[in-house]
């Protein structure tokens, strides 16, 4: 019964997940390497928060749908929530070399995609 709990949390925020990470695992984890990655977000012990989520999120983006447990989907929501929420606060003008946008990026989603 665990497992159809499981996949149906999955399942409850896959479409959210498809739409607000558009990077793929590859992509993410090449900007992940950057200093202009590392210099964005809240710093909790030498790593941001949202690097450390980008990093997770890479691990999602390469495990199967059917194999993505209960802390997953939490952390897929979590992902959504931030997106969704940032982007509402998009600054005005040229946002390619912003923070806002970096940040976005660590949490798996390029607003100029």
């Amino acid at each position: 019964m665990a497992a159809d709990h499981r996949g149906s949390d999955v399942d409850a925020i896959w479409a959210d997940w498809q739409e607000a990470v558009n990077m793929t695992a590859s992509e993410l984890e090449s900007w992940l390497d950057t200093d202009d990655s590392r210099s964005v977000g809240q710093d909790e012990g030498g790593e941001s928060t949202g690097h450390r989520s980008g990093r997770r999120i890479v691990e999602i983006l390469r495990s199967r749908k059917g194999d993505l447990g209960d802390g997953d989907a939490q952390h897929m929501r979590k992902v959504v929530g931030y997106v969704h929420r940032h982007l509402a606060q998009r600054p005005s003008g040229d946002i390619t070399e912003t923070r806002w946008r970096y940040s976005l990026m660590n949490w798996g989603h390029d607003p100029q995609k």
